[in-house]
């Protein structure tokens, strides 16, 4: 029943002249090894996984709270989410007028986004996978030493609102991916590991050397300033914020069956 729910939610909109179905559009990312920027100075694997083509929009995100009533804004507990919670949506079912509906859903905190990508047995990505997904420009897997790519990152990170952009105004990269940069940061599943050294809940602070001259210790790559931002951001929050230009979106398993 719940996928003939989804399957009925899923619907057609016009994203540079072409139709796509928002609600199960995932593409195969294959594993591989990268040298992350902070972590380890070693390689690490990424298997095979799914990865949602676009974020999360407001208009899905909308079927899922009025399925999942706990997570209406009038409803969350504030131990999930905290007083930015879907502040921009008109009510707790509504999220306004205009081309909102296929915008990224942003002041969601990391807990509904868990939630969410768990009801349609998915899961957020980990760190690792995401930066590896997000390493990818339109023709190669790995252009993080492409001046143009970085300064085509760093120039977003510069421009106001473009969470209030549709999802696929970016482009689409060698995995087939769309809006990994350019539209909305995103929730990852470990987004606190590498800077926070024991359980999450019993650490009152992560590595504020991050954050200034000291930052530089331990990363692999020292022009990646655009990496040192995403790490920066995500030890700056925790599980229960909603920020305005912070959203999500889900991967799934790869389960290769040995025959």
């Amino acid at each position: 029943m719940k996928t003939i729910i989804r399957l009925a939610i899923c619907f057609a909109v016009l994203i540079q002249g072409r139709a796509y179905c928002q609600s199960d559009s995932m593409v195969e990312i294959k594993g591989g090894e990268f040298v992350p920027l902070y972590g380890t100075k070693t390689e690490v694997g990424v298997k095979d996984f799914e990865m949602d083509v676009y974020p999360v929009t407001n208009a899905q995100f909308q079927e899922f709270v009025k399925e999942h009533p706990r997570w209406k804004r009038s409803q969350v507990k504030k131990l999930f989410a905290d007083d930015n919670y879907l502040r921009t949506w008109q009510d707790d079912e509504n999220f306004g007028k205009g081309d909102l509906q296929n915008a990224p859903v942003t002041n969601v905190s990391w807990y509904a986004a868990k939630n969410y990508c768990e009801c349609q047995g998915k899961r957020l990505p980990t760190v690792d996978e995401w930066e590896y997904a997000a390493m990818a420009n339109k023709t190669k897997p790995d252009a993080r030493e492409d001046e143009g790519y970085n300064k085509f990152i760093l120039g977003w990170y510069e421009t106001p609102n473009t969470y209030k952009n549709a999802i696929g105004k970016t482009f689409k990269n060698y995995w087939g991916v769309y809006d990994l940069h350019g539209l909305v940061w995103e929730w990852t599943l470990d987004f606190n590991s590498v800077l926070i050294s024991g359980e999450s809940r019993g650490d009152s602070a992560g590595d504020n050397n991050l954050f200034c001259g000291a930052a530089a210790i331990g990363a692999t790559d020292l022009m990646n300033y655009a990496a040192f931002m995403r790490y920066a951001f995500r030890g700056s929050i925790k599980a229960n914020y909603s920020i305005k230009n912070l959203g999500f979106r889900c991967v799934k398993d790869i389960d290769r069956k040995v025959l």
